[in-house]
């Protein structure tokens, strides 16, 4: 209201201003073109009248709207009281109907007598026979079997007699199934953790398998129960898939071999979870490679070395049964020595023959030491592999403790790998140390004693 006007007198002022200064500077007749005082006036009076007629509806509004909210208010506290008292009754009700079930339990209890320790036992029994169930390869077959068996053994109320026969009925059915072998059609998860469905043939209730020897367990997937799954590593002992292939695909009298696992599937998926060769090797760690490097190296050196040796000790044998020299051979190279001095004396030719000896113990030796060397490092570095793998140990044991011995498995397996790793090199390479030892032994001896026969014949013919 208070813009408006001020708004309103501001317009008359310069409205009285532009016309007076019209009259000064145009020197006309004022009285055509002046406003009046009154005009403003009266345009005031009306901008008050309007603003206090608004002010006067905005208040008819909020009393209006205090009087809506405060009905509201009495309204909600109305219902909440209501609410608040049938809450009371409710809650009433509920302890005098848990009073009411305590008192009938109570009752029921008394006129069960002998027979609440009965059905207890029926309950137990059906929990113990539905767990059974639920890892046997025979539910495999006869799927659903276990449902109603948790649903009496979870059951508060007495069961019935139908409830209590299935018991019976179905421990039967189990017996009778253990003792046989069927083919039947059944949806088993593979490998990629997909369903397909199969024909499988089960021995009992001891291992079921395919058509091309593929084995099953019964397994425990993710948030779901135990179902046909194909193993991630079949088993390759005691010709287990060819028996199994045998098995399903036998149809005479009498019978066959077949692979069977007492534990009903315990053994074979401990097989699964047990380490190939690589990654009993991958165990070792680096050090277990430095111990596989070294083996190669030391057991091509040592058979190079070996069959070297073989063929040398062959061709001296044969260079020792004839007169003419060759020098293909060591002997032969001696005899090459003995014949380029036939004038020397017994003592020089010895002198040259030792020197002509002395020249080929070094081929012959060649390679050896690095052989043995090797066949010495190796077990060291498998000390050195346990060191590490123990070291690593400590480490986890100071950091989660020895709560979980799975947390310590990769220590303890490299400590225990790298030493088999370097028992394994150093055997080998001791053997094909020791059999190139002999053969070059041999060979020295056989110079040896040729030239001694030389020297003893050169000395004869000069006495």
């Amino acid at each position: 209201m208070f813009k408006k006007l001020k708004t309103g007198v501001l317009a008359g002022a310069a409205m009285l201003s532009m016309v007076s200064g019209a009259a000064i500077s145009m020197h006309s007749v004022a009285s055509a073109q002046e406003i009046s005082l009154d005009d403003v006036l009266r345009e005031a009076r009306e901008e008050r009248r309007r603003a206090a007629q608004e002010n006067r509806e905005r208040e008819q509004r909020f009393l209006a709207e205090r009087n809506q909210q405060q009905s509201r208010l009495n309204q909600v506290q109305g219902e909440v009281a209501a609410a608040e008292a049938e809450s009371e009754r409710i809650e009433a009700a509920f302890r005098a109907n848990d009073e009411r079930i305590r008192e009938l339990q109570a009752e029921l209890e008394s006129k069960q007598g002998e027979f609440g320790e009965l059905f207890g036992a029926a309950r137990s029994s059906a929990a113990d026979l539905a767990a059974q169930l639920e890892n046997s390869i025979i539910s495999a077959q006869y799927p659903g079997r276990s449902a109603q068996l948790r649903e009496t053994a979870e059951s508060t109320t007495l069961p019935s007699v139908e409830q209590l026969r299935y018991i019976y009925e179905t421990h039967l059915e189990e017996m009778v199934a253990q003792s046989k072998a069927a083919t039947f059609g059944a949806t088993v998860w593979n490998t990629e953790g997909s369903a397909e469905q199969s024909d499988i043939t089960r021995l009992g209730p001891f291992v079921a398998f395919t058509s091309n020897g593929d084995y099953y367990i019964m397994k425990e997937a993710e948030n779901a129960r135990p179902r046909l799954t194909e193993l991630k590593k079949q088993p390759d002992v005691a010709n287990a898939q060819a028996n199994a292939r045998s098995v399903a695909s036998y149809n005479g009298d009498g019978f066959t071999a077949g692979t069977i696992d007492p534990t009903s599937g315990t053994l074979l998926d401990l097989y699964v979870a047990s380490p190939s060769l690589k990654e009993r090797f991958d165990q070792g760690g680096f050090v277990g490679k430095v111990i596989a490097v070294v083996f190669l190296v030391g057991v091509v050196i040592g058979l190079i070395k070996l069959f070297t040796l073989f063929m040398t000790n062959s061709a001296v044998n044969g260079q020792v049964r004839r007169k003419s020299a060759s020098r293909g051979n060591p002997l032969g190279r001696v005899m090459m020595a003995y014949e380029s001095n036939p004038n020397a004396d017994a003592d020089t030719l010895a002198l040259k023959l030792d020197d002509a000896v002395l020249r080929e113990i070094p081929k012959l030796e060649r390679g050896l030491n690095l052989v043995k060397v090797f066949a010495a490092v190796a077990p060291l570095l498998g000390l050195l592999g346990t060191v590490v793998g123990m070291i690593i140990t400590f480490q986890q044991i100071t950091l989660f403790g020895t709560g979980d011995p799975k947390i310590m498995a990769g220590g303890i397996s490299q400590a225990l790998v790298t030493t088999v790793l370097g028992l394994i090199a150093a055997i080998p390479l001791l053997l094909l140390h020791a059999f190139a030892s002999g053969f070059s032994k041999s060979v020295t001896q056989t110079l040896e004693e040729q030239a001694a026969g030389m020297i003893a014949e050169r000395a004869e013919s000069q006495a």
